[in-house]
């Protein structure tokens, strides 16, 4: 009888650490050591509810949103394909190799959730301030 070759995802398993796998003089990490996404998460407290599904955390909606437009991608769909394939996105988000990547639906319904005008100024002088320090 001819044997069958199994795919078994788990066949193999490596713990990659990808802190080691980004270079060292890679942009993302200046722009990681430079910029406390953080602060987003108080920025837009007042946008979310108590009751309901858990969300993407802002600190990460906020940085696919800068990836966007850092390595200029066309869309916010080719955004969320592409990250499962770059070990630089997923350390830069902190995700794990086996993270599930959210639908591109959330970057827009978090844009307009997030009050625009505020949100913007707020960034704008955040970003400001980093790109000085660094």
């Amino acid at each position: 009888m001819m044997g069958q070759q199994k795919s078994e995802a788990q066949l193999f398993n490596y713990a990659v650490n990808l802190e080691k796998r980004v270079r060292s003089n890679h942009p993302l990490r200046k722009v990681k050591a430079a910029i406390d996404f953080g602060f987003v998460r108080e920025a837009v407290a007042h946008c979310y509810g108590k009751n309901g599904n858990e969300s993407v955390a802002p600190e990460v909606i906020l940085k696919m949103m800068f990836l966007l437009f850092f390595d200029d991608i066309k869309s916010e769909r080719e955004l969320m394909e592409v990250i499962g394939e770059r070990l630089d996105y997923l350390w830069f988000l902190d995700y794990g190799l086996d993270e599930k990547i959210p639908d591109h639906s959330v970057l827009s319904k978090a844009r307009a959730r997030w009050a625009r005008r505020s949100l913007r100024a707020c960034l704008c002088a955040r970003w400001r301030s980093a790109w000085r320090r660094g």
